[in-house]
């Protein structure tokens, strides 16, 4: 409360009345008391104009222009509360990943994101150049090499929480850099890995929430679809080669010379969206899945033993060879957890590179390619181990209902907006995006 009256230094009342506007930050010195309607008010006997906004600020209408909210995230979050507590509740939700992991002894890590190489997923990488020693260099697609290499020096429990970077499009689940945990457990197997993350994900839900809200928490697909989701397990458990074999028929055989032919004559035959070129096995087996697992997702539910084909990094099922031991946590038809047993044999995890680095060179810019040092690291010995990987940024928007990935981001990246036409020499003109 401000009136002349009150004010002690000199031309403060005119100062305060004339130059400070909504959106300044202002400094303000006076008594405690009520107003005649009984509000708990400030006083104020002295003033100072700290910092002026020279914009002004909607503060009373929140901006509904999608493209001017990305545009202009400082505002946004200005006048967004929404947005500011998803942001508040992305930090619950890492502080707790990061004390889960810490009170049952796992040792964070940091581990390179700039090197020679990336591995640890199939993705295509942002490359540059390092000038000085002049190589070609990769941002990580992955912590994943990088930690199992510290199993093998002997860490027996690692995690790592931090950026990716994958050169891969934009939609509503992706983009180009994003934040995961990744963690490394020696002489754990895929039984330790789903309870781990019924327990972690359930008390987040529990954290954010509250008991009774974690079992209701509200994932948007859409701005239209909803589903009303429980975190608290245990969760639904989907075997992928058994579930797609009694919904479409028996699957052609996954040790096949003409395995990718007869994939690509399943999913026409069963009218799956076919992948776009190079069709490798991998790619027409995660279409299948995508199309007819997925989908049916909408509680958390763990899907398990994909094709050992679909993933280079992982053991084989003792039961049958030619699946993984490998789990994928789906909600709401998105992944959320990717996790398996760890390939600990050279030898085999050598000739899967090869396979990759096939695929590589038939036109898969994701496959990963042949990894030398990491061959060499494992012929030292990794014990038994499971390794786990969640999307922060996913769980984030599940847990706020956020339906776009961009509304758990402090600052997402924004495609430019087209600038002027440049002249070129000649009168040629072009656009810069």
């Amino acid at each position: 409360m401000a009136s002349k009256a009150n004010f002690t230094d000199e031309g403060g009342w005119d100062r305060l009345k004339h130059e400070v506007q909504v959106g300044d930050i202002a400094y303000f010195r006076g008594f405690p008391g009520k107003t005649g309607t009984g509000e708990l008010s400030l006083f104020v006997r002295a003033s100072d104009h700290l910092t002026p906004s020279l914009h002004e600020i909607p503060f009373k209408h929140r901006i509904k222009d999608q493209e001017k909210r990305t545009r202009n995230r400082v505002l946004d979050l200005l006048v967004n509360v929404d947005l500011r507590r998803r942001l508040r509740t992305r930090t619950t939700v890492i502080q707790h990943v990061r004390d889960f992991l810490a009170s049952r002894d796992f040792l964070e890590v940091d581990t390179p994101v700039l090197s020679t190489q990336a591995g640890g997923a199939n993705a295509r990488p942002f490359t540059t150049t390092a000038h000085a020693y002049g190589l070609d260099m990769a941002l990580r697609v992955a912590p994943e090499l990088w930690l199992k290499k510290l199993v093998v020096a002997g860490f027996d429990r690692v995690f790592e929480l931090g950026k990716q970077f994958r050169n891969e499009g934009f939609d509503a689940t992706h983009n180009p850099e994003f934040v995961t945990c990744e963690f490394y457990m020696a002489y754990a197997n895929l039984s330790d890995l789903m309870g781990m993350t019924e327990q972690m994900l359930g008390e987040i839900a529990v954290k954010v929430h509250g008991e009774e809200g974690a079992r209701r928490v509200v994932v948007k697909v859409d701005d239209v679809t909803s589903h009303e989701v429980d975190f608290t397990g245990p969760y639904r458990v989907i075997d992928v080669v058994p579930f797609l074999e009694a919904k479409l028929g028996p699957l052609p055989r996954l040790d096949s010379p003409t395995m990718e032919a007869d994939l690509e004559a399943y999913c026409v035959k069963h009218h799956v969206p076919l992948p776009a070129y190079p069709r490798t096995a991998p790619r027409l087996l995660d279409a299948i899945i995508s199309h007819v697992i997925e989908p049916e997702c909408v509680q958390p539910t763990f899907v398990r033993g994909h094709p050992r084909i679909m993933s280079p990094l992982a053991k084989s099922m003792q039961e049958n060879p030619l699946l993984a031991a490998r789990i994928e946590l789906f909600v709401a038809g998105k992944e959320l957890v990717n996790a398996y047993e760890e390939l600990n044999d050279p030898v085999e995890q050598r000739d899967r590179f090869m396979q990759q680095q096939r695929d590589k060179d038939s036109g898969d810019v994701e496959a990963q390619p042949l990894n030398d040092e990491f061959c060499r690291a494992l012929e030292y010995g990794l014990p038994p181990t499971a390794g786990w990987g969640l999307g922060i940024d996913r769980l984030c928007m599940m847990l706020t209902g956020a339906h776009h990935i961009r509304e758990v981001m402090p600052f997402p990246t924004v495609r430019p907006l087209a600038t002027a036409p440049k002249k070129e020499q000649g009168g040629a003109g072009g656009v810069a995006e």
